[in-house]
């Protein structure tokens, strides 16, 4: 296809898949620059969830400023509140957690919620998983294991830390289940913008209960992270996904989605000296061939599939929502 000028249009679908990628990488950087920070990772989520609010509102204001369009309304306020509670909750305790574990097992135990939200979507919207995705699915947590056996105490890991990375788990699968009622209604600015702040009603009281003598004054490393993570992680590759949403379907995404921890563990050897021990590859190589496949199978027919940029709700085993 050429536009006006003769000259051959953009391929949307490749700047689509350049922008998941980019969000990938952003995202999988989250976990090493959280253990480098000089600070407890409950101390660094509260700063980091105060620079996403303050960035989001910036965006706000701004839209109103160009477009009149008001800011979020009450009704928004009170659709979003479950979805903030559970999001406070789980970036405080993944932060938390990284501290406790080493960033392999953190981030192939965190990859696993997929699975956990298949029975939850049959049990909450009626919604019926795909047999031969569960079998794959199996797959994925056979290779959990063999990561974990393996993985000893390499890179700080411990049975505590992952043990609270299971409950992250629970949390993050918590706040996809509120976070799609939600989005059924509130666009993606909207929700963004209000996710944020009713998130600090429960990473706020957890920061202080777990750090609260370390939340002032912080060091220039961990000044240095809660800047780096509230830009990367906050908001850029947030807007990348949404600027992919428009011309990249949703199982492609989610299968783009399924490298992050692969790459999460080259940045904790890039920037933490994390090692991975041999016996633990096969292990990654299930988890990771195991998602792809568990995601591809269940992707909604092309018929069903929506935008998820648009108002409406995704389809609830899509983790485009806000990650750390």
């Amino acid at each position: 296809m050429k536009d006006n000028a003769g000259r051959r249009a953009p391929d949307r679908t490749a700047i689509g898949i350049a922008c998941v990628l980019g969000a990938v990488l952003a995202f999988s950087s989250s976990s090493s620059v959280v253990k480098w920070a000089d600070a407890p990772g409950s101390v660094v989520a509260f700063w980091r969830m105060i620079g996403a609010v303050v960035l989001w509102w910036i965006v706000i204001g701004g839209r109103r400023a160009i477009t009149g369009r008001p800011v979020p309304s009450a009704d928004t306020w009170r659709r979003v509140v479950p979805a903030g509670l559970f999001f406070g909750l789980n970036i405080t305790l993944f932060f938390t957690a990284i501290h406790h574990t080493s960033i392999a097992h953190a981030e192939f135990i965190a990859a696993l919620s997929p699975l956990l939200l298949v029975p939850a979507g049959a049990m909450f919207f009626g919604e019926r998983p795909n047999p031969r995705a569960l079998a794959w699915g199996s797959v994925s947590i056979i290779g959990l294991a063999i990561v974990l056996g393996f993985g000893g105490n390499q890179g700080g890991a411990s049975i505590g830390g992952d043990a609270l990375m299971l409950v992250v788990v629970f949390t993050w699968v918590g706040y996809l289940l509120t976070s799609r009622r939600a989005r059924a209604r509130v666009d993606v600015v909207d929700f963004m913008s209000t996710v944020m702040p009713i998130g600090l009603l429960t990473a706020a009281p957890l920061a202080l209960l777990l750090d609260g003598d370390e939340l002032w004054p912080l060091s220039a490393n961990a000044w240095f992270a809660v800047a780096l993570l509230s830009v990367l992680t906050g908001m850029l590759a947030h807007g990348l996904i949404v600027t992919a949403q428009r011309d990249v379907d949703v199982a492609t995404i989610g299968i783009l989605q399924v490298s992050q921890p692969a790459l999460a563990v080259a940045w904790s050897y890039l920037l933490l000296g994390e090692e991975i021990r041999l016996g633990q590859v096969p292990g990654m190589v299930l988890v990771l061939v195991g998602l792809a496949a568990f995601t591809f199978m269940m992707r909604p027919p092309k018929a069903l599939e929506r935008p998820a940029c648009r108002t409406g709700s995704p389809p609830l085993n899509d983790a485009t929502g806000p990650r750390r």
